[in-house]
């Protein structure tokens, strides 16, 4: 599980730092990166979600 939750934080540090970019300066990395709103923009932002779900509760449900 330690693995997941490696991987699980640095896909949240991605999307945190897509949405700097887009706070910043209006740019989309992930778009830019691979299209707008494309299949494969959409995985990596499903991604980025499921993540950060997987996180709070991992931080909030001990580990048995």
């Amino acid at each position: 599980m330690n693995l997941i939750l490696k991987i699980a934080e640095i896909l949240v540090l991605i999307g945190a730092l897509n949405w700097g970019l887009v706070g910043l300066f209006r740019t989309d990395l992930v778009e830019k990166l691979f299209g707008q709103m494309s299949p494969l923009a959409k995985i990596i932002y499903i991604l980025i979600g499921v993540s950060a779900i997987l996180l709070i509760f991992a931080k909030f449900i001990p580990e048995a």
